[in-house]
């Protein structure tokens, strides 16, 4: 069983490592007043970023999905580790050693699988760029050197070699103290007659990365002409390696691809390191599979997916390409960037153009690029006999679906004119009317379901949420209005409020939703805790909401922006005395009520005492409408 990581420990991991840092890994963020940073949410599909993050309390959260927490939290969402891999990770970044209770710390039995096996990659990447130097691997210098790739070129990208022996690799592992176990789950090592031998055996290797610069996975290219295995063989689909989402040279392009908002798609791993030589720094390809959906949402992630965002597909000019082409295309719709494809006029690929016509050519060619939706249009039409209605019918009938599922509407107008024009119809107010009618069938077809929530009906939808059998939370109301905002400066500003803050009851609090994280702010401690050690307190308070539903509140809270853009004692007292003062009202209505049923028949001591605590409760209230804050 594992030991527990010290609680100090933890601590310093999340006050040394900065979530914007952690976060910008993934995706780019930008601007969204208050101190606070937006992008697009890595865990829902969204159109427009939702997703926010706290620097400076250290805490991020999601307005669409209601995901929301800490550095820690973030790393094990979205690479799903458990709490002490995402730990040990951020440790490792940030030079910490973690002390571990319970037993002590043993590193070949105490580490998360996921950490054990980015290790056993890791150290196998080293091994093989060392091998690469090797008599044995002249063959892999030849290569490379034969498609312009230098030493330097292939050290940038950590290729390397794997020797022809069946267990070099192995042999070497174990030797770091890695068991048979975690080498055959990695894929590294795969089971033979008498126990695990390489998987990968006289080939030269390219490491693949995940968006956050650790190896995972490797692609090897066949050298030899007695190699009877595949030209291309990948690692197998593992706990930490899954083709379909991951993106080779996304470590290196992710920065530009997030600077310049353009992506260049590539075919192989020779494109990549081609293109990058050749200044085009943002190539990417994907790794023996198709481009398909979750690359396009590690992309968008990255671009911001705004309409002046680019990504250009370099696929081969032979059929192939033409297919890889036309399959990418059925995705285009995913993008809100334009999509275009770069084919090289004598349909060399970028390895082969840069070796042929070198680094100028290969940054030319994603210059002359033509839509996507175009590419694929004509290649609809040149299948049809244009000279014949018949013909001309039939490709309009093709092709006017695929123009109709443009989502932008000039757009779609504007294609439709130019389809027109491939097919020669001169009717062109024709084609733009097939076009429109279809789209409106599929729209109505699809059915228009619910509207997705504007960014400002969010918090409704979590209050919500948080007490599904109550009546849905509505903004306008100014008594959740500000109880809201009451609750933002208790968790983002505690110094503004405390220690009055402290003294006010859950009941003071008349949403269900705002109430329960009153209620876990006690629990915390209360806010005086947080003039402390603002972060920590914020830790602590999520750490002990009930459930799910009070934790994303309670991280929308301390990451949503206060509403004064300006933020100082007598706003905070002005939000102090508004929630005491309608919690005061109330009371007095209470009272008279206990008056009323009382009437002149009932107990005199207690009609006296009920009076008297309707004159305290009336005097309180003037006090604070005339004293504001001093009267708490």
């Amino acid at each position: 069983m594992a030991g527990r990581i010290n609680d100090e420990d933890v601590k310093a991991v999340r006050d040394a490592v900065p979530i914007d840092a952690v976060v910008s890994e993934y995706l780019q963020l930008r601007n969204a007043g208050g101190g606070n940073l937006k992008g697009l949410c890595p865990f829902h599909d969204e159109k427009s970023p939702s997703f926010q993050v706290s620097p400076s309390k250290g805490f991020f959260h999601c307005f669409g999905c209601q995901e929301g927490g800490d550095t820690i939290t973030f790393v094990m969402k979205v690479d799903h580790l458990s709490f002490s891999e995402a730990v040990e990770r951020l440790a490792g970044q940030a030079g910490i050693t973690l002390r571990y209770e319970e037993g002590g710390y043993n590193p070949s039995h105490q580490r998360g699988e996921r950490i054990r096996l980015v290790e056993a990659h890791k150290a196998a990447a080293q091994f093989y760029m060392d091998q690469l130097e090797s008599a044995e691997a002249e063959i892999g210098r030849k290569f490379l050197a034969e498609r312009g790739f230098d030493q330097a070129a292939a050290a940038h990208f950590g290729v390397g070699y794997s020797p022809a022996g069946w267990d070099h690799l192995t042999r070497f592992l174990r030797g770091k103290g890695f068991t048979d176990k975690e080498l055959i789950t990695s894929g590294i090592a795969q089971e033979g007659r008498r126990g695990p031998i390489d998987r990968f055996r006289g080939r030269l290797m390219w490491p693949i990365r995940d968006i956050g610069g650790e190896v995972v996975g490797f692609g090897a290219r066949r050298l030899r002409d007695d190699d009877n295995g595949p030209k291309y063989l990948n690692t197998p689909e593992t706990p930490i390696y899954k083709k379909s989402q991951v993106l080779y040279g996304i470590d290196l392009a992710k920065k530009d691809i997030a600077k310049s908002s353009r992506a260049v798609v590539v075919e192989g791993y020779t494109d990549v390191m081609a293109c990058h030589l050749a200044g085009i720094t943002t190539a990417i390809a994907t790794c023996g599979t198709a481009f398909g959906g979750d690359h396009i949402k590690i992309l968008r992630r990255l671009l911001m997916d705004n309409g002046s965002a680019r990504v250009i597909f370099t696929f081969d000019g032979d059929s192939a390409g033409q297919k890889a082409a036309l399959r990418a295309f059925e995705d285009d719709q995913k993008f809100a960037a334009e999509t275009y494809i770069a084919v090289a006029p004598d349909g060399m690929d970028p390895c082969d153009l840069r070796l042929a016509k070198g680094d100028e050519a290969v940054a030319d060619l994603v210059e002359p690029r033509t839509p996507l939706f175009e590419f694929a249009l004509r290649h609809i039409v040149s299948r049809y006999d244009l000279e014949t209605p018949a013909g001309r019918a039939s490709a309009l009938d093709e092709a006017a679906p695929v123009v109709a599922r443009i989502k932008n509407s000039g757009a779609q107008h504007e294609v439709a004119v130019q389809l027109a024009g491939m097919l020669g119809i001169l009717d062109t107010q024709f084609v733009v009317k097939r076009v429109s009618q279809l789209a409106r069938w599929a729209r109505d077809r699809g059915g228009r379901g619910p509207a997705p929530a504007r960014p400002q009906q969010s918090y409704e939808a979590a209050a919500t949420r948080a007490s599904a059998a109550g009546p849905a939370l509505t903004l306008r109301n100014p008594v959740y209005a500000t109880e809201r905002e009451l609750l933002k400066l208790a968790l983002q500003r505690p110094e503004l409020v405390s220690p009055a803050f402290d003294a006010y009851g859950v009941d003071e609090f008349t949403a269900a939703p705002y109430a329960a994280v009153r209620e876990a702010i006690i629990e915390a401690g209360g806010a005086d805790l947080g003039t402390q050690d603002p972060q920590a307190y914020l830790v602590r308070v999520r750490e002990v909401a009930p459930d799910d539903a009070v934790r994303a509140m309670v991280t929308e809270l301390a990451v949503e922006a206060i509403l004064r853009r300006s933020v100082d004692e007598v706003y905070a007292g002005q939000q102090l005395v508004a929630v005491r003062r309608r919690a005061v009202d109330r009371r007095i209505r209470d009272v008279q009520g206990s008056l009323t049923r009382l009437g002149m028949h009932g107990d005199p001591a207690r009609l006296s005492a009920v009076q008297e605590e309707l004159m305290v409760l009336q005097r309180y209230d003037r006090a604070l409408q005339d004293l504001g804050a001093q009267a708490l």
